[in-house]
């Protein structure tokens, strides 16, 4: 009882687990940055490179990323709102119109890193893509897997990922005030943080990403009455974050872009 309390307090933007879905129909972006979404630089870089995203983009492959998480991840019935559509969108506005940009969801709804690992074999097979951003986390510290049990998951996992030709980002835990001392955090951060600096792959922090907007006043992730226009505009901010984060991963220069 007390980890399904604590999963549906920690899920920011979830709901109902939404099925796989494509996020063509993404709403247009605004090329300007909104006040709330404003990050200091060193949340938007890494010093890890994205090269198949780079070469895919340079020679005007289409680029096919496919987003691995959970409920967090989706908003039932404003799916062109949530943060893959949205990071859809600013990337098609970025890129030259010629470059197809395509984004899939799939939804591990209640999987641990080490469940949902086991699912990627196959799962690579069938979509292919260019870039796989994994979001994960947020189950093994509710369910409190041991944390060295947490990181040899994700190895695996994003080993699984690499082998099948992609570029892998890993996204971890999504932050919230509201559940801060309900679950220990930090050892999945942690260990999170180590496989990406072992495989060299590039880690979003989301947990720090969602903290600093927490408590820098931008948007008010403790209070109970949050709706459905905030999740919207922490997913904008998420997937505006996020498609910068690629573009910088991928050193994606003016000649890529088209403004």
């Amino acid at each position: 009882m007390k980890a399904k309390v604590l999963l549906s307090l920690i899920l920011l933007c979830g709901g109902l687990a939404a099925p796989q879905a494509r996020a063509d129909d993404a709403a247009p972006a605004t090329p300007a940055v909104p006040p709330a979404c404003e990050l200091p630089s060193y949340l938007l870089t890494s010093e890890s490179q994205l090269p198949k995203v780079a070469e895919a983009v340079k020679s005007g492959k289409p680029l096919e990323i496919l987003v691995i998480g959970s409920r967090s991840t989706t908003i039932p019935a404003s799916e062109d709102a949530s943060y893959p559509a949205r990071m859809q969108a600013i990337l098609k506005d970025k890129l030259p119109p010629s470059e197809a940009v395509h984004v899939s969801v799939e939804i591990q709804s209640k999987k641990t890193a080490e469940e949902a690992a086991t699912t990627f074999v196959k799962l690579m097979e069938a979509k292919r893509p260019t870039l796989v951003i994994w979001q994960t986390g947020t189950v093994d510290a509710i369910r409190a897997i041991d944390p060295d049990d947490f990181r040899g998951a994700v190895t695996e996992g994003v080993a699984a990922l690499q082998n099948a030709g992609a570029d892998v980002v890993l996204m971890n835990l999504q932050y919230s005030p509201r559940t801060e001392t309900m679950i220990s955090v930090p050892p999945y951060l942690d260990n999170m943080r180590v496989v990406a600096q072992e495989h060299d792959i590039p880690l979003f922090d989301r947990f720090a990403i969602m903290r600093q907007w927490n408590d820098q006043g931008q948007f008010d992730l403790f209070s109970p009455s949050r709706g459905p226009e905030l999740a919207k505009q922490v997913h904008d901010c998420l997937g505006r974050a996020l498609a910068q984060f690629v573009f910088d991963a991928a050193h994606l220069g003016p000649a890529q872009q088209q403004n």
